[in-house]
């Protein structure tokens, strides 16, 4: 009996101190906050006017000149809210086990036996300090020593320079990883880079913020672990406009049955090995499954890209006016064509036949219900995995040929294409050739999106309209960039 006594008295002495102690971290966050922001002095003399200066510097500088924010006052709110929200539901976490073990205790008292199966053991009580106590404290904790709150000075200092006080964002995130992605790195000895530059900011697509969930899930890792099996949420983010994604320290999963590829000779137009491919995130589970003939392969762009037989046949044989040959588009500038861009829903196809002419081509690929960026780069060719959100990484004037086939038909809208098609412009050099492969789009529409296309002026070798349905036709065309001199 005076052991069972002992125990409970232990146990509300345990619960007594927490409370305590949650007591005195709420009471530490909120003199640290008012510290953050006003000197000591200030608050034993009541010297309203200095701290209303500070203060002032402090919502100067979120409105400077620059209409960028130094400091987010506003994220710090949410921060602060949080963090509060964090203890006061483990406060009332502690307040309901305590009453819980109080009423076991009583009901042990008054049946006069021992009521271990009621109250919880050492050990379980061990593990809900650690999983119900220690680490919400500890989070709460990290929350705020990773909060970004600028002192008086430095805001005084950066509202009359115009220089940041806080990296963009910094306050909006809460897994630490996305923090330190986000926070600018500041050089070795303060030395420049090879840009010039004192600092490096890692960038994220401001998109991101409306994604914040998201991210944080996909930035929430142990590090230097595995990376869990989560490129569909990365891809998630890159379509919703997160984009580029953050880097990522942890180790990429590969397929447990990956296979050597095949030589260069035989995978071009060989289907890859099954177990190639990490099948988990798609409706088929190997290539067979992907086949046009199944109603239930899980895409519908580039359908019949997966049936190798059918896929010889592409650029080399005419199909209709609106087919244009290989051969021909290379004779139109005859040893000039050397390297291009392939903006397509493909398997790599168009790729593979370039290559037989000794044209390295590059393929943008999305995995849109099927393994396609896989499959290209089994294929022994070069994927690009980008959306059509994001710029070329190609430097200006550099590339001999771009070709697009099933990516802009006549859904886009019109200012987003204007944007591709000027990116387009900008990397293809003076003289190359911009292939368009069976663009569709409505027979009302045509003239606004042939107009896309003619505004750059470009020189046509090929210019070819057909029906595609009563309300619909296709449009392929082939043409020259025309030098443009300063």
């Amino acid at each position: 009996m005076e052991g069972r006594f002992s125990t409970r008295w232990r146990f509300s002495r345990i619960m007594a101190m927490i409370q305590i102690i949650i007591g005195m971290f709420v009471i530490f966050i909120s003199v640290a906050s008012l510290h953050r922001f006003y000197n000591v002095s200030n608050l034993l003399h009541f010297s309203s006017i200095g701290a209303c200066h500070k203060f002032d510097a402090i919502t100067e500088g979120i409105l400077h000149e620059g209409g960028y924010a130094p400091f987010d006052l506003k994220a710090l709110s949410e921060r602060i809210d949080e963090v509060l929200s964090q203890l006061s539901e483990l406060q009332e976490k502690l307040e309901s086990t305590a009453i819980k073990l109080s009423k076991n205790a009583k009901k042990g008292k008054d049946k006069k036996v021992s009521t271990v199966g009621e109250n919880i053991t050492l050990v379980e009580f061990q593990r809900f300090l650690e999983d119900e106590v220690i680490r919400p404290l500890y989070d709460a904790h990290i929350s705020l020593r990773l909060t970004r709150i600028p002192r008086p000075e430095d805001a005084v200092l950066g509202a009359h320079s115009g220089a940041l006080t806080e990296d963009p964002l910094v306050n909006y995130f809460t897994v630490e990883e996305t923090r330190k992605y986000i926070t600018a790195k500041i050089n070795r000895d303060d030395v420049q880079n090879v840009y010039g530059l004192n600092k490096t900011y890692n960038t994220i697509g401001h998109t991101c913020v409306l994604m914040k969930e998201e991210l944080e899930k996909y930035m929430n890792y142990d590090v230097g672990s595995y990376c869990g099996d989560d490129w569909d949420l990365g891809q998630k983010l890159m379509l919703g406009g997160c984009d580029p994604l953050p880097r990522r320290r942890c180790l990429a999963r590969a397929s447990k049955l990956y296979q050597r590829p095949l030589p260069i000779n035989e995978s071009l137009w060989t289907i890859p090995d099954d177990g190639n491919v990490r099948w988990g995130k798609y409706k088929c589970r190997d290539f067979k499954c992907l086949s046009y003939k199944n109603p239930k392969r899980g895409y519908n762009k580039c359908v019949g890209c997966f049936d190798m037989e059918k896929e010889k046949l592409k650029w080399v044989s005419n199909g209709s006016l609106v087919d244009f040959m290989i051969k021909d588009v290379l004779n139109v500038k005859p040893g000039e064509i050397r390297i291009g861009l392939d903006v397509s829903v493909t398997t790599g196809t168009f790729a593979a036949r370039m290559r037989e002419f000794n044209v390295t081509i590059v393929s943008t690929a999305l995995n849109l219900g099927a393994p396609f960026s896989d499959t290209i780069a089994l294929r022994g060719l070069i994927p690009l995995y980008t959306t059509m959100s994001q710029r070329l990484p190609f430097f200006d004037n550099t590339m001999d040929l771009i070709h697009t086939n099933n990516f802009m038909d006549g859904w886009i809208e019109l200012q987003l294409m204007d944007f591709i098609l000027f990116d387009w412009d900008r990397v293809l050099r003076p003289g190359g050739l911009l292939w368009v492969d069976r663009f569709s789009c409505a027979r009302k529409d045509l003239d606004d999106y042939m107009y896309m296309f003619l505004q750059f002026r470009y020189k046509k070798h090929k210019w070819v309209v057909s029906f595609k349905s009563k309300t619909e036709v296709y449009l392929s065309a082939l043409l020259e960039k025309p030098p443009r001199s300063l």
